[in-house]
């Protein structure tokens, strides 16, 4: 599929936010960023409408468009409250779920294992956030699957980056699998676990996130 020159433009965006040539507090301008990728000014705005909801940029009105980076504290945070929302998700859908939704998952992980093949860090993501939304549609509650849905689009950036960390790709692409074997066998309890700890912002993803936060702070 391809992908509209908006969400590329955003990934940009959000590459030179993280390696520090977009700072904290530095207000991206339209005109200048249209003029840097070449384009017309709507694709522009519309990458720039996607960071905001990810909270990485900050629309103030009649101000602009301001770089906007969590500290290490409120981003830990969120990935605990983002750990425990799918922990949720995947007991409730142990339960819930339906057998063409299991096929879909063990689908979406065959295109997931090409990624890894291919050291495809983008596509993975891609199949990634459709394997975590179809889990939170199964949990069968739509006021939780609203809530991890926004959350998920808060943390995307930075669940992003975490796979840059070398070896993340195939341990992710492990923990995928083994979540879709507690969904097959109907076990919530393992399908919870497996997930939060899938998702938990620890070790290695600890400090690796923390680096990518580095230059926003010097």
């Amino acid at each position: 599929m391809e992908r509209k020159r908006s969400d590329i433009i955003a990934d940009e965006i959000e590459e030179r936010i993280f390696d520090g040539t977009f700072p904290d507090g530095a207000r991206l301008e339209e005109v200048m960023l249209a003029e840097r990728f070449s384009v017309s000014r709507t694709p522009v705005r519309e990458a720039l409408h996607r960071l905001s909801l990810s909270g990485l940029v900050e629309q103030i009105p009649r101000r602009g468009v301001f770089v906007r980076q969590p500290g290490p504290v409120e981003l830990i945070e969120m990935f605990e409250v983002m750990a425990e929302l799918e922990a949720i998700c995947a007991r409730l859908a142990a339960t819930r779920i339906t057998d063409a939704a299991l096929t879909e998952l063990a689908e979406i992980n065959t295109r997931c294992a090409r990624a890894v093949t291919s050291q495809d860090a983008v596509a993975y993501y891609l199949e990634n956030e459709r394997f975590h939304a179809l889990i939170y549609r199964q949990a069968g509650n739509s006021f939780l699957e609203q809530e991890a849905l926004r959350l998920q689009r808060r943390l995307q950036p930075f669940r992003r980056t975490q796979l840059r960390l070398r070896g993340r790709l195939r341990q992710s692409m492990s923990e995928h699998e083994a979540v879709l074997n507690a969904l097959t066998d109907g076990d919530g309890r393992a399908a919870a676990d497996i997930m939060r700890a899938h998702v938990a912002v620890q070790g290695e993803k600890f400090h690796h996130l923390m680096a990518s936060l580095k230059p926003a702070a010097e």
